[in-house]
């Protein structure tokens, strides 16, 4: 069965990133969530993914120049000017963490330290994946290929996944050679052929971002591992639909 991954939360109708868009995926019954961290100055992992905070908060500067308290003060929910969403804020990683307790959600952790390179966010996340326990139930993937490698060799039972945004020869040899279970490439840079091929090597495919019907469709139909969407409740209808 394809997995449905809520993007950021279920980030198309709720403000991207926050505690109430990881609430709604679970409400729509999503199998996992994705999310995207980064440091703050006081050394916390927060969850946001631009690395300012410019475009999702009320707030100015990069995330690296707030402590936790201070960008828990900012208003996550810039893009969401209605009545519903007005308190939401930049969550911690512990704080997601601590929600997961109390389900079977799997957990995506994107590290986003291809532009800044934030030193220690490899051993921070693995060291609060162990603290909860989380071994079987992350996945961590980047754009930066050094950096999963780096968490593979900290903890090897932590599932790894390459980010990739355009055409890669022969993906599941190059997962293969990172130690990596699944590649998870941009939508538009995965054929069908690929795809099959890649699963049938024993590495999971999870593409991004699947928002329409039809490309939902499509994936659907070639059994792939899962999808990532920004629109959960939309997908497992779909899926939903699909059974005899």
């Amino acid at each position: 069965m394809t997995l449905i991954f809520a993007h950021r939360g279920s980030a198309g109708t709720h403000p991207e990133n926050t505690m109430e868009a990881f609430y709604e995926a679970e409400r729509v019954k999503a199998d996992g969530i994705e999310l995207d961290v980064q440091l703050t100055k006081d050394g916390e992992i927060v969850v946001i993914h631009d690395e300012t905070v410019n475009r999702t908060t009320n707030g100015k500067g990069f995330v690296k120049d707030y402590s936790l308290k201070e960008i828990q003060k900012l208003q996550a929910n810039y893009k969401f000017k209605n009545k519903l969403f007005k308190k939401n804020r930049v969550p911690s990683l512990r704080e997601v963490f601590l929600w997961l307790k109390g389900n079977n959600i799997i957990c995506n952790i994107e590290l986003k330290n291809s532009i800044m390179d934030y030193q220690g966010l490899e051993e921070k996340v693995i060291g609060l994946i162990r603290e909860f326990g989380f071994e079987d139930r992350i996945i961590i993937s980047s754009f930066n290929h050094y950096s999963i490698v780096a968490c593979y060799r900290l903890e090897p039972a932590v599932e790894i996944a390459p980010l990739y945004s355009s055409g890669l020869f022969m993906p599941w040899i190059y997962a293969q050679s990172l130690r990596a279970k699944a590649i998870h490439p941009n939508l538009k840079a995965v054929k069908d052929e690929i795809i099959i091929e890649s699963m049938n090597n024993g590495i999971c495919v999870r593409p991004y971002t699947v928002n329409k019907v039809e490309q939902m469709e499509r994936l659907l139909n070639l059994g792939c591992t899962a999808i990532v969407t920004d629109y959960p409740e939309k997908a497992w209808k779909l899926r939903e639909s699909k059974k005899g």
